[in-house]
């Protein structure tokens, strides 16, 4: 079963006319529309139409309208008419999840004893030029398109996909809030890897947006399918105001990755060491095995590394690679 979501078809808009200049064109609207061989769906108190209906819609409301009253919608957040112009704008998005223009770059994660216990596996995009484009503008226009939850399917696929390229665990991001029903949305996820001959347990799900979590049932859904079929999976970005240390605790994950601002300038920063401390033993407490993220200095690391935490990523390390990084060059650190 795919999920409609998963498919990058034309972007379907709501469209809500309020106040009486407007509901008064609302008639003429509408068969203007129609005039044009475009579907139009009115339901209570908004009207539906494709993207290409809703470049005409934009226009006969800017001319005819009260645009300041007209609001739309293409997920959730009803947004007003004056911004229609960057979901238009941000089309490119579709093309790079219809053509799963996705490649993956991995970054080494270190145990304390100085060998790789695994790799990050980050995603990256391929521009029409051929450009390489970091996640932030594509997850960005994505979100604008309502395609977060294609693009996010289209990237854990090829993420599991690369796992076969690498040794140690695997630690792949995902957005909760992408996923409606894990039975469904994550079954391809665990198929994938069953094709591969890639052991479950080697796979470590991580939670990003960690800060954000609004739904704490629908993401104990998600975790719950998760360790049935064998995976496990991480909290990414802890450390945000102490907010995280109650969903530590409910969550039970078996990985608390320390967020990098409370990492860069630990070594000499009281504050960012209390902060360290505290959620090491948080972690401690749930059996989580604590990693600090983003450590660019040695200082910073031999102080963690001390302190107890028992795994580190970072560029100090290394950078993300497309080429998978074997060994890391300790002559180089110390």
């Amino acid at each position: 079963m795919t999920c409609k979501n998963c498919i990058v078809g034309s972007v379907q808009f709501q469209v809500k006319l309020t106040g009486e200049k407007n509901e008064a064109i609302i008639p003429l609207l509408t068969e203007h529309l129609m005039r044009l061989s475009y579907d139009v769906v009115e339901k209570d108190n908004y009207l539906v139409v494709c993207e290409e209906a809703m470049h005409e819609l934009t226009d006969f409301c800017e001319d005819f309208g009260d645009i300041s009253n007209i609001t739309f919608t293409v997920d959730e957040d009803w947004l007003p008419l004056s911004e229609v112009h960057h979901v238009f704008s941000a089309s490119w998005v579709d093309a790079i999840i219809k053509q799963n223009r996705i490649i993956c770059y991995s970054q080494p994660i270190i145990q304390a004893d100085k060998t790789i216990f695994g790799h990050e596996v980050l995603a990256r995009f391929i521009a029409e030029n051929g450009d390489i484009l970091s996640p932030y503008p594509v997850f960005q226009a994505a979100k604008l398109r309502g395609r977060l939850y294609a693009l996010d399917r289209a990237c854990r696929l090829t993420a599991v996909r690369y796992g076969k390229f690498l040794s140690g665990k695997i630690f792949i991001n995902f957005i909760p809030t992408s996923i409606y029903a894990p039975e469904f949305c994550l079954r391809s996820t665990e198929q994938v890897a069953r094709q591969l001959n890639i052991e479950p347990k080697r796979f470590i799900f991580e939670v990003v947006e960690t800060e954000q979590v609004d739904d704490l049932p629908h993401l104990k859904r998600i975790l719950a399918y998760y360790r049935e079929k064998g995976f496990e999976y991480a909290l990414d970005d802890v450390g945000e105001g102490f907010s995280t240390a109650d969903l530590l605790a409910d969550l039970q994950p078996h990985y608390m990755k320390l967020d990098r601002k409370f990492v860069d300038g630990v070594a000499h920063d009281p504050h960012l060491q209390s902060v360290a401390q505290f959620f090491l033993e948080k972690a401690n407490e749930i059996g989580a095995t604590p990693l600090a993220e983003g450590i660019e200095t040695r200082e910073d690391y031999l102080y963690l590394k001390g302190l107890g935490y028992q795994l580190f990523q970072g560029y100090l390390f290394s950078k993300p690679s497309a080429v998978p990084i074997t060994e890391i060059d300790w002559q180089a650190i110390s």
